[in-house]
């Protein structure tokens, strides 16, 4: 492992008690303890990737996620578990021959079967896709560890544990103070909601928050509704149950389509036992009408892209695009801005600075 302050190649025996035996000064995560596999370059490395170099601000959750990737592409069993069983199978077996030992066979047979039974778990994703260290878990083993030893979080992480980060809607601004919100954000996921406000963009566009349709139908606003929401069996159904509380609104999918993020090669999705819907869900997706057999299928096995998987600036530029489009076809003013090439009208008329004319 690399010592993330002095930048030497430490063997396991020259890092007792996670402290460098070189420059003496202590680091937050060993790979060799750290269910993730984690060392303080790497989360560095992720974070300032997440962050855009520091131009956003992320929260827990989507380092969570970007952390998680790369165990989430692999099963519980390694390819090299299948290797050494049946490695070890051949030599038993030419040791037997050797030595004249049949029963010494017995041991190659085990092994043997221990190998293709490895070998089928592979092949049948065994462990595929679900996080070693569970999202509620994440702060507890990777981030209370990296506070301790460097007093804070790794720079543009959100501590969403403070009140100051919270989902509360913004005042709208501009010409939507009057007349109340432009719109709605609803998303049942808190953390997005908090990354979406860290970085303004319900302020910008005036839009109240919401967790639910029935907090969206105590908004005083009668605009549009934008529903974000995670790429999974219960995330697919919100837009339509938001339609159904809300009759009469516009309400806009804003969540990503699952088609498209399927195709995404780098897109990696996981899996949540605890979640697989159940039959009264996937009869439900089904009488939607917009999926394939085969994306059916997938959707009731569990599977999901959930949004903090998303890259956050990916994420919020979609966002922003789409909050921005709507808003402007709803506020009057804000489309005659838009047709004169102005962003914004002046909040109030001020002074003429040539005096008069």
């Amino acid at each position: 492992m690399i010592c993330p302050h002095c930048e030497h190649n430490l063997l396991r025996k020259e890092r007792p008690g996670n402290r460098c035996s070189r420059c003496k000064r202590a680091y937050a995560l060993d790979p060799k303890t750290n269910p993730l596999r984690l060392n303080d370059l790497r989360v560095r490395r992720i974070t300032a990737a997440l962050t855009d170099g520091g131009r956003i601000r992320i929260v827990p959750d989507q380092l969570w996620y970007a952390l998680s990737r790369k165990r989430l592409r692999d099963s519980d069993y390694a390819q090299g578990c299948v290797g050494a069983a049946f490695a070890g199978a051949g030599f038993v077996t030419f040791v037997s021959f050797v030595a004249e030992a049949p029963v010494v066979l017995l041991v190659s047979a085990a092994l043997l079967i221990t190998g293709l039974g490895i070998a089928v778990a592979r092949a049948t994703g065994v462990g595929k896709g679900i996080p070693p260290v569970a999202r509620g878990n994440f702060p507890a083993q990777v981030l209370d560890p990296w506070r301790k030893v460097y007093g804070a979080l790794p720079p543009g992480v959100l501590d969403t544990t403070k009140p100051a980060v919270g989902t509360t809607a913004p005042t709208a601004a501009g010409p939507t103070d009057a007349a109340g919100p432009t719109g709605v954000l609803l998303c049942d996921d808190r953390a997005v909601l908090a990354f979406l406000v860290a970085d303004g963009l319900p302020a910008r566009h005036g839009l109240a928050l919401a967790r639910s349709p029935v907090e969206a139908r105590t908004v005083p606003s009668s605009g549009p509704v934008l529903v974000l929401h995670d790429i999974d069996a219960d995330g697919e159904l919100l837009v339509r149950r938001t339609r159904e509380a809300l009759p009469g609104r516009t309400v806009v999918d804003a969540g990503p389509p699952l088609r498209t993020v399927l195709a995404l090669p780098q897109a990696v999705p996981h899996r949540d036992p605890g979640r697989k819907p159940g039959p009264a869900v996937v009869r439900a997706l089904t009488e939607l009408g917009t999926f394939t057999p085969e994306e059916l299928q997938w959707l009731a096995k569990g599977w999901r892209f959930p949004l903090v998987g998303l890259p956050p600036a990916r994420l919020l530029a979609v966002v922003d695009r789409v909050a921005g489009e709507l808003t402007r076809r709803v506020d009057a003013d804000r489309r005659r801005a838009a047709d004169l090439g102005f962003l914004t009208w002046p909040e109030a008329a001020g002074p003429d600075p040539a005096g008069g004319r």
